[in-house]
């Protein structure tokens, strides 16, 4: 994977891994806010995030300590770790 990741495709590809391992069905990517609280508003916890965490370091060959999972409270949030840990690799 390359260290200059497309932030916008980024966004779109963990909200379909977060759609598909949550199954969400009535929601699309495009319809999936990057800012939208995945606690508080669409009630993901501890185990849901440890399946999509599994998943995202899988498909991008990142450490995500269970210690920032607290940090990972948007998709967008999630994006801008997974950048972070690409860029300093």
């Amino acid at each position: 994977m390359s260290a200059c990741v497309d932030q916008e495709a980024l966004i779109r590809r963990i909200a379909e891994i977060i759609i598909f391992e949550l199954k969400l069905e009535n929601m699309t990517p495009e319809a999936f806010a990057p800012d939208l609280d995945l606690v508080d508003e669409l009630g993901v916890d501890s185990m849901d995030m440890a399946t999509v965490v599994l998943v995202l370091q899988d498909e991008y060959g990142v450490a995500i300590d269970e210690d920032d999972y607290p940090k990972l409270g948007s998709i967008r949030k999630i994006a801008d770790y997974i950048r972070q840990n690409l860029e300093n690799k």
